[in-house]
Parts: structure tokens; C-alpha cells; sequence
């Protein structure tokens, strides 16, 4: 067995991971008034991660992700594909992120790199410099996973907590608690043992990456798709808003399994009029929406189990491919 280190490439954008605070006990103001590092220095940090791999450092944003746009996503993902093709002999890649909207950048990455490296990425929910950080370990374990043959073939995944999640499915499900990224209803993919086993039970089962059908080079530019929620009472004025202000697409995260308010009925026949795609999400966090024979007859798609800020990023490469709706629920029941 060679004794030579595997070569993981690690590209940062950014996040908590990225923040130094004030003093080791700055845990939840560190954004405001803490320094932002780039990702040479978070190895500093943890040498640790030297001693299993050689770590070739990419800095590409140094941003909390909330800063982060489609846009974005794309150039990241165009980072992805020529560190791929120009770094000799790469095993894996590890990407920092912030962790409020590293589910949306997984996904779309799941979605568009064309690479059958291991991506994983990764954030944590304490910055580098706090006290009890999990910033070390989600890297530690980030790259022996990244380097392992057990991560071929899943896609993007996230890394956080030594819980390997599908970024399909993953969502972040807690402010501050270390344990905040879940997988509800279908679990984990596997584990990252803290001695080093990487421990896979279930592999996706939807296509990504190499097998579907966006490409980047063939994408100009993004429509806009918007986020709509429902709750009691709700009226009409946010989805007739967010058409106003050029909407291809929205998003409602609708009553489970799929119900809106009166008033919201209405504007969405409004929305259907101008031939805006409806897109039926759950505000529920678990479970699937299905499409009743009303919402096939009127040309609404069913986002199936994704979260509505994972049906936005599909709705918006959908819109890349075509804006036929039957061809639209076609790639929302493919992937």
C-alpha cells in the first residue's frame, strides 16, 4: 500500500468556518465584529489536516453565504470543473461555505459539476477561533471523505457534525446547535468516523452531476424565481408582487400537502394567466406534495419532497432547459 497522501483541493467561500472573533468565547457575534480568513490560513488553524493530506488551497470568495447568488453558484461551480481538469492528480474537493445557505450551493453544484471527483462541502456552526469549534473536525473529516473511494459516485455531499449528507436532500434545521444539518424522512447517507472510517449505507438514487442535462457553458443568465409563503390569513400581494417585479417562476411554500389561502388561490390564477410557472412546496419541513389532478389540469408543478429553497435552485436551471411545464415537472420528478 503506498504511503503517499492523497491531494484534495480546498476552495473557500467564506462562512463561519472563515471567522476569526474576538477572543475564544465569541460565538454567536463573531459576524459583526470578527475577521474573516482566507483558507490558508484556516489550515494554519488545524495542522492537523496537513499531517492526512496534501491540501491545495483555493481562494475563491471570502463572503458570508448569505452574500452568495446563482450567479455565484455558477462561478463556483466553473472553479470546480478547472481544478478538475488543470491540478495534477487530485483526489477530492472541499469546499467552505457559510452555513445559511450552504443546502441551496450543494444542490446546484449536485446538479451542474461535471466531475467524478468527491465534492464535499462543508461549514460549522462555531467559527475557527471559538471554543469547542466544530471548524476542525467537519475539515478533518471533510477531507479524509474527499479522499476516499467510499464518496465515488454520490454526487455533492455535506459534511458537518461527521454525518455525510446528500446534498439533495440536506437542510439546515437548527440556528446554533452543532447537530443542525438533517436529512427528514430519508436519513444520511453515512459517517465520518472521527478514526477515519468512512461509512456509507445508502447511496441517491436521483441523478446528478455527470448525468443530467444542465450545462453550464449553455447558461447565459437566470430568471427570476421567487419564494412565496402561506400562512393563515394570507392574501394575494406577495405572489402578485413578486410577478410584478419579473418572476418567471414562484415558489410557494404551501400548506401541507400543497394548499393555499383563498386569496392566494386567486393570484396564482392571475400568475398562470401570464404564464408564470407555480411551483407547490411544503412549509412543513417533511414529506412530499404530489400533483392532484387540479394542479395538472391547471399546469402547476409539484416539487415532490424538496424544501422550496431547493425547488428554487431546480426551477431556476429548469428555466435554462425550457419553460414547457410538463417538461419542468419532468426534471422536478427526475431530480
Amino acid at each position: 500500500m503506498s504511503d503517499q497522501k492523497p491531494r484534495i483541493a480546498f476552495i473557500g467561500t467564506g462562512g463561519t468556518i472563515s471567522f476569526e472573533g474576538r477572543n475564544t468565547l465569541d460565538l454567536s457575534e463573531y459576524m459583526d465584529f470578527g475577521t474573516q480568513i482566507t483558507v490558508s490560513e484556516i489550515l494554519d488553524h488545524f495542522p492537523e489536516v496537513g499531517q492526512t493530506a496534501d491540501m491545495v488551497p483555493f481562494d475563491f470568495k471570502v463572503v458570508e453565504s448569505t452574500d452568495l447568488s446563482p450567479n455565484d453558484w455558477r462561478e463556483l461551480a466553473e472553479k470546480i470543473h478547472e481544478v478538475d481538469q488543470n491540478s495534477d492528480a487530485i483526489d477530492g474537493i472541499v469546499i467552505t461555505h457559510g452555513t445559511a445557505s450552504l443546502e441551496e450551493t450543494a444542490y446546484f453544484l449536485h446538479l451542474t459539476v461535471k466531475t467524478d471527483l468527491p465534492v464535499v462541502v462543508i461549514g460549522s456552526q462555531r467559527p475557527s477561533s471559538g471554543f469547542g469549534t466544530d471548524a476542525g473536525s467537519n475539515l478533518l473529516a471533510a477531507v479524509r471523505t474527499a479522499a476516499s473511494s467510499e464518496a465515488r459516485g454520490l454526487g455533492v455531499v455535506t459534511l458537518l457534525n461527521e454525518e455525510i449528507q446528500c446534498a439533495r436532500d440536506v437542510t439546515k434545521g437548527s440556528t446554533l446547535r452543532l447537530e443542525a444539518f438533517r436529512t427528514p424522512d430519508l436519513g444520511m447517507l453515512g459517517y465520518a468516523d472521527p478514526d477515519g472510517t468512512i461509512a456509507i449505507y445508502r447511496k441517491p438514487a436521483r441523478p446528478h452531476t455527470a448525468a443530467t442535462e444542465f450545462e453550464l457553458s449553455k447558461i447565459t443568465d437566470f430568471s427570476r424565481v421567487d419564494i412565496v409563503a402561506s400562512y393563515a390569513g394570507a392574501d394575494g400581494v406577495a405572489i402578485d408582487a413578486a410577478v410584478n417585479a419579473g418572476a418567471k417562476a414562484v415558489v410557494i411554500a404551501t400548506f401541507a400537502p400543497g394548499l393555499l389561502t383563498p386569496s392566494q388561490r386567486q393570484a396564482v390564477e392571475r400568475a398562470l394567466a401570464q404564464d408564470v410557472v407555480i411551483v407547490f412546496s411544503s412549509r412543513a419541513g417533511s414529506g412530499r406534495v404530489q400533483r392532484r389532478e387540479s394542479m395538472r389540469k391547471r399546469g402547476i408543478i409539484a416539487a415532490d419532497n424538496l424544501n422550496p429553497q431547493k425547488a428554487r435552485v431546480l426551477a431556476l436551471l429548469a428555466l435554462t432547459q425550457s419553460t414547457d411545464v410538463e417538461d419542468i415537472q419532468r426534471m422536478f420528478d427526475t431530480y
